[in-house]
């Protein structure tokens, strides 16, 4: 089978085996475009201790995620943080414990949004958001960033000008403190030798 290319151009004949390859591969290549996949933000997620967080990834091409597998992993003790599987919240890590929820009114457009309430320290790191549907499995990482203002390490030079201005205020309040027992101690001297005028003679 020969097939015949081109308008009013020399004519050429392209073998059917040839043909039959090239729509196999752009069969291929449309299936692998249409491949589950997982995204998640580049940036990382950032929070500070005590506060609630939501981690973000959402399935690519977009498709409902209700019957689907979702796990989300802990990466530094690969442990189950949380765990959901056809509309039922599976087991977990125990310091996970009543600090998850899988946020499902986002599944049916394929979100898979964690919320992790009351973050602290340990919980800074690196997150799997791993999903199984059917035959397909994705995943994606996303880093969470908890930080603590109360245990930051405190610069020398903010030290420094704390003691300057308590030592300022202290002396401060030992000169005025040092001035007003001064304007007392006058005034009672000044009290003290004053001499009432007599009163005036009468004719």
């Amino acid at each position: 089978m020969n097939l015949l290319l081109g308008c009013n151009h020399p004519s050429f004949t392209l073998p059917w085996r040839t043909l039959l390859a090239h729509l196999v591969a752009l069969h291929l290549l449309h299936l692998g475009s249409a491949q589950l996949r997982v995204v998640a933000p580049s940036l990382p997620v950032t929070a500070v201790v005590g506060q609630d967080v939501v981690l973000r990834c959402h399935l690519c091409p977009c498709k409902n995620a209700w019957n689907s597998d979702i796990r989300w992993v802990q990466h530094r003790s690969s442990g189950l943080v949380h765990h959901y599987q056809n509309g039922v919240d599976l087991e977990q890590m125990e310091e996970y414990k009543g600090r998850t929820e899988l946020l499902r009114n986002g599944l049916s457009d394929g979100n898979l949004d964690l919320r992790i309430t009351a973050v602290s320290s340990s919980d800074s790191g690196s997150y799997s958001c791993a999903v199984q549907d059917g035959d397909g499995y994705a995943e994606a990482v996303v880093n969470l960033e908890v930080s603590d203002p109360f245990s930051e390490i405190v610069h020398p030079w903010k030290v420094a000008l704390a003691v300057v201005i308590t030592i300022l205020l202290g002396s401060f309040a030992v000169i005025i403190v040092f001035l007003h027992r001064k304007q007392v101690a006058l005034s009672r001297e000044l009290s003290e030798s004053f001499q009432p005028l007599p009163p005036p003679k009468s004719l």
